[in-house]
């Protein structure tokens, strides 16, 4: 999610913020731009260049943009869900984008019904449009403000009325959000690496609970709920976020490294090289490598041209992706001990193939370890694991799982040590959510 204030090229810089953020899911992409009276949207499904051409920018003209690449969760595929989302009213027009989940939707959408809302698609984007406008209000920091008072769960939005930009994330700050300057506009990002590709300067995360308005006069900071103890998600630092993004202060490369350096500590092993899973555990196997006092080296490629494997919508996809991605070097590996290092084991797909990769291409011995603790439990926040049953180590022990992907011995860092690497100093701002690994959520779930 990308969203611009205050710059004459909105649109494009959306388009390179978007770029930048492609990682965070494949599946569509949209801009939503302000010129002061009007709101304009294209969006499409597919990758961001596969939606957008030089053309599009020629119509999307303004001052002020919000942008959204799709992640497929909770089933809401289908072109009608993609973002941002787009409303029309007497009273003027409006565009949402969010990442997050909102846990009462079925509450909150079952009342909206029954007053007469019609929905127009699956996503909790529209759901916050038919709070905000009930009963006809006006779109404003009061109406804003009483339907994020009502929701239950992780979110992030960014609203773009033709006047003024809204900003908010959820009073436990479990989604990623960070404010910018670029010369005189204001930015805002998912993920800091975003600012980096367009020149902006990182002036500081949302806060949970925030609510930030952005107009002609400046920018304005209240609140809509009081700030719990921040739970930034682990999986951002685990696999989501890009390496050279800054999330609640930390950065997510330093992160990761020091994710492998507390498993080198917990689970060492007698091995001859230490290889990653190519991107997201790189910085893990550096780490790791250091500490054991093994080399690490490229014993994995990775195809540029095939995107994620974890964030693909069905199973069946997703296996053709891994056996499309990676492809072992011959030789790094052959007749080696090999510690293979991998961000986290969801589903087991990704592992056990690349462990089958690397015996057929000579390695002696391949030895897993998972810069994460066992992920265990569904997550209710955004990340698409919604179900116990697609989760490897749900029902099984670390020896289980080993031999069911085929590795020599396998181990998982621990959540003590997770929290270890990621948190720099105990305090309200600082701390991650790991449900998905322990089962202690931060918010409870009201509404499936």
């Amino acid at each position: 999610m990308f969203g611009i204030w205050g710059h004459e090229k909105a649109a494009e810089i959306t388009y390179y913020g978007l770029h930048a953020l492609q990682h965070r899911g494949q599946e569509g992409a949209g801009i939503v731009i302000s010129n002061g009276k009007t709101l304009q949207i294209h969006k499409d499904a597919g990758l961001l260049n596969d939606v957008f051409d030089r053309s599009h920018f020629q119509k999307l003209l303004g001052r002020a943009a919000v942008g959204n690449i799709h992640y497929v969760t909770n089933g809401n595929g289908g072109t009608e869900n993609i973002q941002p989302h787009l409303f029309h009213s007497q009273t003027g027009s409006m565009a949402l984008a969010h990442i997050g989940n909102i846990m009462n939707r079925g509450q909150l959408r079952g009342q909206l019904e029954a007053e007469g809302s019609i929905f127009q698609s699956e996503t909790d984007t529209e759901l916050l449009a038919h709070l905000m406008k009930r009963n006809g209000q006006q779109i404003d920091e009061q109406s804003i403000t009483n339907a994020l008072q009502q929701l239950v769960g992780a979110y992030a939005f960014v609203i773009l009325t033709e006047e003024k930009m809204y900003v908010a994330l959820d009073p436990h700050g479990i989604r990623p959000l960070s404010i910018g300057k670029l010369h005189d506009a204001f930015v805002v990002s998912s993920e800091t690496c975003a600012f980096d590709i367009i020149g902006a300067t990182y002036e500081r995360e949302v806060r949970p609970g925030e609510l930030l308005i952005i107009s002609r006069e400046g920018i304005k900071s209240t609140r809509f709920a009081l700030r719990e103890q921040r739970r930034l998600c682990a999986m951002e630092y685990v696999y989501f976020s890009r390496p050279d993004s800054d999330l609640n202060e930390v950065n997510v490369h330093a992160a990761r490294k020091r994710m492998g350096i507390e498993l080198a500590k917990e689970a060492p092993v007698e091995a001859d090289v230490v290889t990653g899973v190519p991107d997201s555990s790189i910085s893990a196997a550096i780490g790791y490598a250091e500490q054991c006092g093994l080399p690490y080296e490229m014993g994995l490629i990775k195809n540029r041209y095939v995107g994620r494997t974890f964030i693909q919508p069905t199973q069946e996809l997703r296996e053709q992706g891994v056996k499309m991605k990676l492809s072992p070097v011959r030789g790094i590996v052959e007749g080696k001990r090999v510690v293979m290092i991998d961000d986290s084991i969801i589903r087991g797909t990704t592992s056990m193939r690349i462990v089958r990769m690397l015996k057929e291409a000579g390695a002696k011995e391949v030895h897993v370890r998972i810069a994460s603790p066992p992920a265990k439990n569904p997550c209710f926040y955004g990340i698409d694991m919604s179900t116990k049953e697609e989760l490897i180590a749900a029902n099984r022990s670390v020896e289980e799982i080993a031999d069911l992907i085929g590795a020599d011995s396998l181990a998982f860092l621990s959540p003590e040590g997770m929290e270890e690497a990621i948190v720099e100093q105990t305090s309200l701002n600082q701390g991650v959510c790991q449900a998905c690994f322990t089962g202690k959520y931060p918010v409870k779930m009201k509404d499936k």
